[in-house]
């Protein structure tokens, strides 16, 4: 039987999580907290089979609650959800050893997936797309992933590397397509996972 611990400062975003997975097959207990030291308190007590953390601008202390909870349990089964254009944040859980993230707006099979895989002791993948084991970027296709990983636009990285727009978006499509990543969240979290990034 699984046991489920949701963190997040707003009340909407933690009644919304526990309706989608309170259901789910195999869920002996749920329960929610606000902060960062309740979630601490509450998982050396109950130890929770999964965590789902809310991060990003809209619940900042988040990622810190992340972390702090993964370095005090390495074998913990967290999952943050966020902005899925919020690379900086996604990028930090993913390197600070949490299992993968959601986007806020996943829908409940894709809630239920999460469970199920994360329990599975696997990272989350983004859905139907192949990730290859064995990866080589170009120098361009890293100049354009480091670019990810700070926010810049493809405009920007254009001008900073004297390229036109369009070709910064085919070395994008290219990255993506090598790293099996849907947005450029996904692809920034896989390029800290295969050590493209520090």
């Amino acid at each position: 039987m699984i046991t489920v611990l949701i963190c997040d400062d707003r009340r909407r975003v933690r009644e919304d999580l526990t309706r989608a997975i309170a259901a789910a097959r195999g869920v002996k207990h749920l329960d929610c907290v606000a902060r960062t030291d309740e979630l601490l308190t509450r998982y050396a007590r109950v130890r929770a089979d999964l965590v789902l953390i809310g991060t990003g601008r809209a619940a900042p202390s988040g990622i810190e609650s992340a972390r702090r909870l993964v370095a005090a349990d390495p074998g913990a089964n967290v999952v943050v959800f966020g902005e899925p254009d919020d690379v900086r944040v996604i990028a930090t859980a993913i390197a600070d050893g949490v299992r993968g993230y959601l986007r806020w707006d996943a829908s409940r099979p894709e809630v239920l997936a999460a469970l199920a895989i994360t329990l599975a002791n696997v990272s989350i993948p983004a859905p139907r797309v192949h990730s290859p084991s064995n990866v080589e970027l170009t120098e361009r296709e890293l100049q354009v992933l480091h670019g990810m990983v700070e926010g810049k636009s493809n405009g920007e990285m254009g001008r900073e590397l004297s390229l036109a727009e369009n070709t910064i978006k085919t070395h994008a499509r290219s990255l993506f397509g090598k790293l099996g990543a849907r947005d450029r969240a996904h692809a920034v979290a896989q390029g800290f996972r295969r050590g493209f990034m520090t």
